[in-house]
């Protein structure tokens, strides 16, 4: 009888616990209303402040490095992301961005693409970038919204892209800016 009961027991939280977990696989969801901007992450990672010019931080522990992050910036008055560049020509403007903050190293553009969302138009933006740190793959999300950019984006080293690669791939596609 104990075991029939701590089987049902067993049952039942596995069936509850399951409630919990957010839409899509293995994924959580964020929300900063102040900002307007929402995404999904891997389930398991923590926020973590980091000094600096990101909104939001957020990592596993296990693999420090491997993260997703918001950064905001301003634009000029009545820019759109269009004004800004084609999403080409954005991602290669972003891909200086990594060099002067990396010291000139190889940054590879892999794709840029642009997805409509209703009203609002994404740039989705993948690199490779040659670091001192190592090689790491990244995925972008970039909008302008209300006068500035927000920059969604996905980090991992090269070594653990085919592990994390469609979870990575959720949680960009995930991100809204309102």
């Amino acid at each position: 009888m104990k075991k029939w009961l701590a089987l049902l027991l067993t049952l039942v939280l596995a069936i509850s616990s399951q409630g919990c977990v957010s839409a899509g696989s293995g994924l959580r969801s964020f929300s900063n209303q102040y900002e307007g901007y929402e995404f999904m992450y891997p389930n398991g990672w923590t926020e973590v402040k980091v000094p600096g010019a990101a909104d939001v931080v957020f990592h596993v522990i296990v693999h420090e490095t491997e993260n997703v992050s918001v950064v905001i910036s301003n634009v000029p008055e009545g820019k759109t992301l269009q004004d800004l560049g084609t999403p080409t020509e954005m991602g290669y403007k972003l891909s200086k961005g990594i060099n002067a903050i990396a010291g000139d190293q190889d940054v590879e553009l892999v794709s840029a693409q642009e997805i409509e969302a209703g009203d609002k138009t994404y740039y989705i933006l993948e690199y490779v970038a040659d670091l001192p740190s190592g090689v790491r793959h990244n995925l972008t999300s970039v909008i302008v919204r209300r006068g500035r950019l927000f920059t969604f984006n996905a980090s991992t080293q090269e070594n653990r892209w085919e592990r994390v690669k469609d979870l990575m791939k959720q949680s960009v596609a995930s991100f809204k800016v309102a």
